[in-house]
This record gives C-alpha cells, structure tokens and sequence, in this order.
C-alpha cells in the first residue's frame, strides 16, 4: 500500500518536472535576449549588439525546422526553433529602428551646425540591391524579412525535393545544430576586432552559458541525435570564451581614441 502511494505521488511529480524541462527548453532559449533588448532599447545605442548573432540563429533554426521533417525529434525542440526566430526578428525590428533613428538625429545635428552646406544623404541599402558589401545592414525591417523568406524558400524546395536521401537529411541536421553552435562566433570576433565588450550585455551571456549548459544536458539525457549534443558542447566553449574576454578587457581596457566616431556611424559587425 505504501509503495503505491508512493508512486501515486511520484507519478505527478514526474509529469510536472518534464513539463517543466520542456517549456524551460521552448522559451529558456530567448531569455537572455531580454537584458539585451531591454539595453538597446533604454540606451537607444545598438553597436554593442552583433546583428549576425540574429543571421546564425534564424539560419540554424529554419534549418532545424527543417530537420524535422526528414527525421522526427522531440516537440519542445521543434517549438523552441519556432519561438526563436520570432524572437530574433524582433531584435532585428529593434537594432533597425534605432539605427535608422540614430541616423537621422546625427543628420539634424549636422543640419543645425551647417545650414549652408549640402547635406549628402547616405543612400538607402535594400536587400533586393544584392550588394554583397552591405549584406546584413540594410536600411529596412522589410528588407530582412525578404531575405529571411527567400532562404525559407529555397532551404525548403531543396529539402522536399531531397527527403529520401538519409544522407541529405542527416547533413541537413547537422549544419543546422552546428551553425547555431556557431552563435557566439561573431560577438567573439566582434571583441577581439574592438578589444572591448562595450555595449554587450554580460547577463546576456551569462544566461547564454547556462542556457547551453542545460541545453547539453536535455540532449543527452533525452536522447537526441548526437548532432544536438556535440554541438551543444561547442557552445558552451565559445560562451566561456566570450566571458573570458569579458573578463580579460576589464583588466586591461584599451586606451581611449583621440577621436571616437558618433555611435551611428560606426558598424556592429
């Protein structure tokens, strides 16, 4: 009898802590966005925040989504994938805004300082210019949409017209998991181009560690494709090593430039 109340008891138990792994594994992935978006827009300054982080993560996700079709995986992974892009279109809107807003004061600046010169507007960068060298930093929200659908599209067409190939898709599984455990790359890159971490949100990356960290370890006690696992690992490594650096600028900031251009005109990488 009382090994039965017991299980009784843990039955439940066992239900609601799955559950709760499962939503900590769909919305626990986009909670380190939220001091970074928070930053942004408090300080209306988005040139501490790499937009190529949004790139890798709508690129791994869609291809994940992808995936699935060809080999069945666990939902919660599935939805993650679905909340994520969202997530990053919205701090693509934000970073644009504030861009384009930045833009404009630093014009009114100039108009107000030098009202009998002309003033050069910089033209607008579109994605249906196909300029490689403004790829990523166009003018519009829109812009990024376009792009985003266009990859959709063709990522698809190629995955339905290739889903009886098991090699296809098990390569298909594994460039999407390894552009994602690519996330931190270009924030790394951007640091080490600046040697600062200005403007980067520390608790975004803190949550970044132990996200992944958990992540790693519902891949492997799940029992997911060892796609998901060994690219899981990766990401833990490059999320410490951003923390080193972190760490490693504050001990020794670089000296301040005589001249420093105004935050609207510089690039994120």
């Amino acid at each position: 009898m009382e090994a039965e109340g017991l299980d009784w008891l843990l039955v439940p138990l066992h239900r609601l802590v799955s559950w709760g792994a499962a939503g900590a594994m769909v919305f626990g992935g986009v909670v380190p966005y939220i001091p970074q978006y928070r930053d942004i827009r408090r300080t209306q300054n988005a040139e501490g925040f790499s937009t190529y982080v949004c790139l890798v993560l709508l690129v791994a996700n869609i291809l994940r989504i992808l995936f699935w079709f060809g080999r069945h995986f666990e939902s919660p992974l599935l939805w993650q994938s679905v909340v994520m892009i969202l997530t990053m279109l919205l701090m693509l809107k934000l970073c644009t805004e504030v861009h384009v807003t930045n833009e404009l004061n630093v014009k009114r600046r100039f108009f107000a300082d030098h009202k009998d010169e002309e003033i050069k507007v910089p033209p607008r960068r579109s994605y249906l210019d196909f300029d490689p060298h403004h790829f990523w930093h166009w003018s519009s929200f829109g812009d990024y949409v376009q792009c985003v659908l266009a990859f959709t599209g063709v990522a698809g067409y190629v995955t339905y017209l290739s889903m009886d190939s098991a090699l296809f898709v098990e390569t298909l599984g594994f460039l999407a998991v390894l552009t994602e455990a690519m996330l931190g790359v270009p924030q790394l890159y951007r640091n080490y181009r600046h040697q600062s971490t200005e403007g980067m949100s520390i608790k975004m990356v803190l949550m970044w560690a132990s996200g992944d960290t958990f992540k790693t370890a519902y891949f492997l006690l799940n029992g997911a494709p060892l796609q998901f696992s060994v690219c899981g690992l990766l990401q833990v490594l490059v999320d410490l090593a951003i923390l080193g650096q972190a760490y490693a600028f504050a001990r020794h900031p670089q000296k301040p430039a005589p001249h420093v251009a105004h935050p609207a005109s510089a690039k994120a990488l």
